[in-house]
């Protein structure tokens, strides 16, 4: 067959199939994220079962936990860019190769130190796959209207897999050992690998000039001091600590270094003329101050549930489910409002539901609340993944297609950016607000109030030891403190994301629609299967 055949053949059943395609492009897409969401969650029920076996000290079962989104954040501009230069399907079916084999070396650990190198393996995959995720859905879906739909599933999933994450856990651990819950990933990776590599379409950017390996790694170094600094803030570190301000510093600098190298240069690595854009630069910050305000949150909100109502964890978990499918929902039902509504006025009135619902939770008090809480959790989820929905929508829209591995990965490092400073910056409220209800409490010695004073769990272990009427004041004294934090919190909280329905009001008014061909591959014939990933 010629050459002309066979490329006219090529063009027939890509016009044939370029519909239907694109939609199971999606599904293969959705579930490499669901992946990715679930393993960032699955672990924290398992955490018990990991200290019993392998008997980490304290400082290893932290990195267990905090390597993979330590890792992932990282690398975020690093792999997205990198995709963008050598192609997003390779960086993904790379990055599916590499979260297996992780899986399996996390799932067969017999040490700590084992563990901690897996985690971060999977920190490396997990930073491959999350950006390609999002710039190959940009490449598939040119115009904007379906693009809001497939956008719309994608965080409709995330929001799955965040939730799934301790509930599989929680099911593997009753039926099998800790490792289950890394080996659950190898079948769907062995799955996705072929799926992924028949389906996908590869796409680059336009390839101009050098990859800049050397900002590249800048990017990666300076994240890396930046989150584990604000990761050791949000722990309750001081700010006076060497090793939490040493990483703030350095990663700073290493940043500030970065930027200025990528103006210099002529074909840089981000171009960072995108913030020029108002809607880029601030969809970006929209991320971020949503994120920053709401995160802490959640944290605060599982110890209430668990610490001062009594709840068990499942407990916990099914009572955060009616958050999670109001953000499914709203994630479903985001393309249609945004048509409807335009960028701005979707974004703002997310950030307005959102701190209503939050101003509404401050009437929880020591009680349990069930009608409160639901509702107040149904609108914190829904205005959640609104202002989430179109702000991410925006940013990508408004991202140049051969940036789009760059654009996904700065809006990935934002998400994550702003949970990391959210839960420093809240947990301090939190912490300025409960420690002075511990002071002058009658019957309780200074040292003991000074201990119980660092949360709320302490201060239950305290009371324990005193025992009698001084341990059962404490105990009082204590979970109202923690109510009283929890209403400042919130409050702060707030206006957080009051000040980010302000920051949406420079979003344009209008979804503007633009169509293009789409450009995917034809099925693969005999001969360019043998090409390599």
């Amino acid at each position: 067959m010629s050459g002309t055949t066979t490329a006219a053949a090529a063009l027939r059943r890509r016009a044939a199939g370029a519909g239907a395609n694109r939609w199971v492009v999606l599904v293969v897409l959705c579930v490499s994220l669901l992946l990715v969401a679930v393993d960032a969650t699955v672990l924290h029920v398992a955490v018990p079962a990991v200290t019993e076996d392998l008997r980490p000290g304290g400082i290893e079962l932290l990195w267990i936990v905090d390597v993979y989104p330590l890792v992932c954040a990282s690398l975020l501009i690093l792999f997205g860019t990198l995709g963008d230069r050598v192609g997003r399907r390779r960086v993904l079916l790379l990055g599916y190769t590499l979260f297996g084999v992780a899986s399996g070396l996390a799932a067969l650990a017999d040490s700590a130190q084992v563990l901690i190198v897996a985690r971060a393996l999977l920190g490396v995959g997990g930073a491959m796959i999350m950006p390609a995720t999002l710039s190959i859905l940009r490449q598939v879906f040119p115009d904007r209207r379906e693009r809001a739909l497939a956008i719309g599933i994608w965080s409709a999933v995330a929001a799955v897999g965040a939730a799934v994450g301790p509930l599989l856990g929680g099911f593997l651990l009753e039926h099998f050992w800790w490792g289950s819950v890394f080996l659950v990933n190898i079948p769907l990776m062995l799955v996705s690998l072929p799926v992924g590599r028949l389906l996908l379409p590869e796409s680059k950017g336009d390839g101009k000039g050098p990859w800049d390996v050397v900002g590249a790694l800048m990017a990666a170094a300076g994240l890396f001091g930046v989150v584990l600094g604000v990761k050791r803030l949000g722990s309750g570190e001081s700010m006076g600590s060497l090793l939490t301000v040493l990483p703030l510093v350095v990663g700073a600098a290493l940043l500030f270094g970065f930027v200025r190298r990528q103006r210099r240069r002529t074909y840089p690595l981000v171009d960072l003329r995108m913030f020029a854009r108002p809607a880029f630069s601030t969809s970006v910050g929209c991320i971020v101050l949503a994120m920053l305000a709401l995160v802490g949150l959640e944290l605060i909100a599982a110890q209430y549930l668990q610490l001062v109502l009594g709840l068990s964890p499942l407990e916990t978990g099914l009572r955060l489910l009616p958050l999670t499918f109001a953000a499914m929902a709203a994630g479903l039902a985001g393309a249609r409002m945004l048509r409807r509504f335009g960028p701005r006025r979707m974004v703002c009135a997310g950030f307005c539901l959102t701190a209503f619902a939050v101003v509404l939770l401050t009437a929880l008090g020591r009680t349990d609340d069930c009608a409160l809480m639901l509702s107040g959790f149904v609108l914190l989820g829904f205005g959640l993944e609104t202002t989430l929905f179109g702000a991410y929508e925006s940013m990508l829209s408004e991202a140049p297609q051969d940036q789009a591995g760059g654009a996904a990965a700065i809006g990935e490092t934002s998400y994550q950016l702003g949970a990391g400073i959210g839960i420093a910056l809240l947990g301090t409220v939190m912490n300025a607000a409960y420690t002075p209800g511990l002071s002058g409490v009658p019957g309780v010695p200074a040292s003991a109030s000074a201990s119980a004073g660092h949360s709320l769990g302490e201060a239950y272990e305290v009371a324990a030891q005193l025992g009698g009427s001084a341990g059962a004041a404490l105990r009082h004294a204590a979970r109202d403190a923690f109510v009283h934090g929890l209403h400042v919190t919130l409050l702060v909280s707030a206006g957080l994301l009051l000040l980010g329905a302000v920051m949406a009001l420079r979003l344009p008014r209008a979804m503007q629609c633009e169509s293009g061909p789409v450009d995917l591959p034809a099925p693969r014939d005999a001969a360019e299967s043998r090409v390599s990933v």
